[in-house]
């Protein structure tokens, strides 16, 4: 007898940083098991992610959480209806250790295999504590690699309407906090420290992008930061690590809801999901709260568990994929520039 939508069950996989993950998902929204093995105390003694370091890890750790995820949720892989897995964009390596063990579990046990775009995981991960949120609506999606404005349109539909041209939100946040001396990662830590910084200490610029009114530039904050450094040591002035770290803080987020806010405006969208590691962030969800609850914008983001890279998201997506006939082949590859909206192999 076939399974309904609301019975399948979907096994989720992510590998493509520094977080190996496994996750069982049931229907399209309830979460059975969500397991990450963390590789953040590694990373942190060089300043940032190794990727061969990063390959080796997932290698050793991915057997471990699938069969923990598995335990978990209380299914077998047998009763499993399909194995998803992010196949990019990330790191090559680590994304090929997710994939590679994808394929031969698909293989040995029969099953359909189903590659997912980790960003679009991201934008999924609001569905799990969301029931009421559907496409469509505007997702600003903020992490290391990623800042996108993307509109949903469909669980497997999304178009871009904004993204950055060089630095990523997160990327410029790790930069300064190694500029600042508060090491990796720097998000949470730039976070924690600008609570006891003045926001308003320091005007660091909020850069726009001339015909492009929902894209975004972070390069020329982290380099204001870094002469303000520079033009400190050279005059000898003592540095309030705490005053630079909320200023920066305060130009990234005041860019990000000024874009997400306007986009949602043009596009006649009441509804904005946040997503990705820098959702986490307390400055961005408490600025985004107010400007939305002005503008009458409903505004979704997940727990802080599901911004960071976990496999609940992969499997939540991957659940939305297999309905909808996204099928696979063993020919899968990983894709570390994977476009959002991509649908090889469907």
């Amino acid at each position: 007898m076939e399974k309904t939508a609301d019975e399948i069950l979907v096994l989720g996989m992510e590998s493509s940083c520094d977080e190996t993950a496994a996750a069982v998902v049931k229907g399209t929204r309830t979460v059975l098991s969500n397991v990450i093995s963390s590789q953040i105390d590694i990373h942190t003694l060089y300043g940032g992610v190794v990727p061969e370091i990063a390959s080796r890890k997932h290698i050793e750790k991915i057997d471990q959480v699938i069969e923990e995820a598995l335990g978990q949720a209380n299914v077998s892989l047998d009763e499993i209806d399909a194995v998803s897995v992010t196949y990019g964009p990330g790191l090559v390596g680590a994304l090929l250790v997710g994939v590679g063990e994808a394929k031969g579990l698909a293989y040995a046990a029969g099953k359909p295999l189903v590659g997912v775009h980790h960003i679009e995981g991201h934008i999924a991960a609001n569905y799990i504590e969301h029931p009421d949120l559907e496409p469509p609506f505007l997702c600003l999606v903020v992490s290391g690699g990623h800042t996108h404005l993307v509109q949903v349109r469909g669980y497997t539909e999304f178009e871009i309407i904004g993204c950055t041209h060089d630095d990523a939100a997160g990327e410029a946040f790790d930069k300064v906090a190694r500029a600042i001396g508060l090491g990796y990662p720097g998000g949470p830590k730039i976070d924690a420290v600008s609570k006891d910084g003045n926001p308003h200490a320091i005007e660091f610029p909020r850069a726009k992008i001339a015909g492009s009114e929902f894209d975004f530039s972070f390069s020329g904050v982290k380099s204001a930061v870094l002469n303000y450094l520079n033009q400190c040591e050279m005059k000898g002035e003592k540095i309030c690590q705490a005053d630079v770290a909320a200023s920066f803080q305060k130009s990234v987020v005041d860019v990000l809801v000024g874009r997400a806010t306007a986009a949602a405006k043009k596009l006649g969208e009441k509804r904005i999901a946040v997503a990705g590691g820098v959702a986490a962030n307390s400055s961005l969800r408490q600025s985004m709260k107010e400007a939305c609850e002005k503008e009458g914008i409903r505004l979704y983001y997940p727990s802080p568990v599901f911004c960071t890279d976990n496999a609940a998201m992969i499997a939540v997506q991957g659940s939305y994929e297999y309905l909808a006939g996204t099928r696979h082949g063993l020919d899968l590859n990983a894709v570390p520039n994977l476009k959002i909206g991509s649908r090889f192999g469907k």
